[in-house]
Parts: C-alpha cells; structure tokens; sequence
C-alpha cells in the first residue's frame, strides 16, 4: 500500500455508532485481530490481551454490564456484532499505553478491511466488578488485568460521518 493510501486510510477512520445485523466474516475478523497484536508495547512486553467476541448470548451479557455502569439499559454497543475487549496486564509499566495503541490498531485495521468501529469505554469498570472478574475467569484470565476498551465491530449501517474541523492548535513546531 503506498504511503499516500494509508495516510488517507488513517484520516477516514470514522467512529460508527449504528450497525447492520449481519456478522462480518470470520477472515476479516481474524485480519483485525492480527493487526491489534501488532501494536507497539512498552519494550515488546505486550501486556495486553484481546478477547475476541462472536457469541451472542456473551455479547449481550458484556453489554448489559457496560450498559449498568452507566445506569442505563439501552445497547452501549449500537447493535455491533463483534466485540474486542482489551485488557492488559497491570503488572507492566505501561500496561494502560500497551493497550491503547492495540485499540488503535483495531480501529485503523477494522477501517481498512471494510468494517465499521467505534471504542466503547467502561471496560475497566466492567472488569473491575464481581461480574467482570467473574468473565475474566471463565475466559481463563487470572492475575491484574484492566480493562482498557471494547472495540466494537461490523458492517456499518451508516454513512461514515464527516470530520470535525482540527483546531488551529494541534501541532505546536519547535524549530
């Protein structure tokens, strides 16, 4: 891909908050999760996990825990298939950096193989609950794991919004 492409790539990425009831492909999942492994981490430590969602009946039961941390009952996950959950094991240094740049990477691979995505926070307080540690347990996760963010994915149903405006302070030049 040239360099032109993946800037442009990286500059549509749009978060997508509406989703079609169709599940994306099991390749193109797998090709997102790839790229999240790939993430830098503090000394190539790689502190986090990612724990890849495709069963419903799970699916539905992590959104209504996100949903109560909230105080709300309606889908914090927009209807999304797929969930990525991110943790990372707190014993690293830079276990919380380590997972963000693994959500990045989620996001800007799920963009680039035609899917729709969005980071959902409240991971931490889900897994910080008796019902959270509960379901790091059944997925066989012991030790200080944090949740660090859910990567929602799937087929959009909406148009990508369009970018806001960046502000005329973004980048500060020291020359």
């Amino acid at each position: 891909m040239k360099e032109e492409a993946v800037l442009e790539m990286l500059k549509t990425r749009r978060a997508i908050r509406a989703y079609q009831d169709k599940m994306p492909e099991k390749e193109l999942i797998a090709k997102v999760v790839e790229a999240g492994t790939y993430a830098p981490t503090g000394m190539g430590q790689q502190s986090p996990v990612i724990v890849a969602i495709t069963n419903k009946e799970v699916r539905n039961r992590l959104s209504q825990l996100n949903a109560q941390v909230m105080g709300r009952d309606a889908d914090p996950f927009y209807g999304a298939p797929v969930i990525l959950v991110v943790l990372a094991d707190k014993q690293y240094p830079t276990y919380l950096y380590d997972g963000s740049l693994v959500m990045g990477n989620l996001l800007n691979a799920a963009h680039a193989v035609g899917l729709g995505s969005c980071w959902i926070h409240r991971a931490k307080e889900v897994f910080d609950s008796p019902e959270g540690k509960a379901l790091l347990k059944e997925w066989g996760l012991e030790g200080e794991y944090e949740g660090i963010g859910n990567c929602i994915l799937g087929y959009s149903a909406q148009e990508a919004p369009l970018p806001k405006p960046r502000k005329a302070d973004y980048v500060i030049h020291v020359d």
